[in-house]
């Protein structure tokens, strides 16, 4: 399957890149990944589908990867929206959203409260409006801890993943690892992402202190929702509780949800064939096409 590369129009005169799979009359699929990952953690999910006949296109978010980072640092859960909005109307015909944690969060405001009518359904991967405390506080404290000194080495970076994710197989400093990183001139290497984001959604927190502070928005973008809507959760994550899955339900009713097991908040790349199969199966019910 051909991965080819793209320029999509964001918010804010930025230019996000993007990574294509399948063929450009198929259904159009966007993927927005997680906080402080890169459009490279759709590469297998966006092969799949591309073989199924849609067009998925993995984003690359603002400040992460190829994408420019903001100059003013405007990295705020709506930032990110108007982004998604920019790009989905950028294309013939509305896409399905599937957004991961950042992307998902940024997908719900964008549908819910920006501009309803954007996408065509909208999956949500292990993200709700009502997150546990300790696990946002895990992830953001993960993200921080090298994000201005950096690494050493690959190495480095990669015995302090196995540390943050101690139930994956350890990742060796291979190319996949390396594109996760960018070298500087100072010989280290730091995350593809600008520190800048973190800090400002840590610094956020401690003037809030309290994880759910913005949720009441979030409640209400989730109770907006018409379109088809899939909740797909870690069966361990802590950061969706069962209890939040299931507020979110009440919230939007007519939700599909898959619970996934044996996967943390980074479902995908704990389970990506039982993930693919979640997804490609609410797409095929909702849009299907034919190959």
């Amino acid at each position: 399957m051909n991965e080819d590369r793209l320029l999509l129009p964001g918010a804010d005169g930025l230019t996000l890149v993007a990574s294509t799979f399948g063929p450009a009359d198929g259904f159009p699929v966007l993927l927005a990944h997680g906080g402080g990952q890169t459009r490279r953690a759709w590469r297998k999910v966006g092969t799949r589908l591309g073989r199924a006949g849609y067009r998925a296109i993995a984003l690359d978010l603002r400040g992460h990867g190829e994408s420019p980072w903001s100059p003013t640092g405007a990295y705020d859960v709506h930032d990110f929206g108007r982004d998604l909005v920019a790009v989905a109307q950028s294309f013939e015909r509305n896409p399905a959203l599937i957004g991961a944690s950042l992307g998902g969060l940024a997908g719900l405001v964008a549908e819910g409260t920006i501009a309803p009518g954007t996408f065509a359904s909208l999956t949500l991967v292990d993200i709700t409006p009502q997150m546990e405390a300790n696990g946002v506080a895990r992830v953001l404290g993960f993200m921080a801890q090298h994000a201005r000194e950096g690494f050493e080495s690959p190495e480095h970076a990669s015995a302090s993943i196995a540390a943050y994710l101690p139930h994956r197989e350890r990742r060796q400093s291979s190319s996949g690892l390396k594109s996760y990183l960018r070298k500087a001139r100072d010989g280290r290497y730091y995350w593809h992402w600008d520190p800048a984001f973190v800090e400002n959604v840590t610094r956020r927190r401690t003037i809030t202190d309290d994880v759910s502070a913005g949720s009441t928005e979030l409640v209400q973008a989730a109770s907006a929702l018409s379109l088809p809507v899939h909740l797909v959760r870690g069966g361990s994550s802590d950061l969706v509780s069962p209890e939040g899955a299931a507020e979110f339900r009440k919230l939007v009713p007519h939700a599909k949800f898959s619970d996934i097991a044996g996967a943390s908040h980074m479902v995908a790349g704990d389970e990506n064939d039982a993930f693919g199969d979640a997804v490609q199966r609410f797409l095929v019910e909702t849009h299907p096409v034919k190959l």
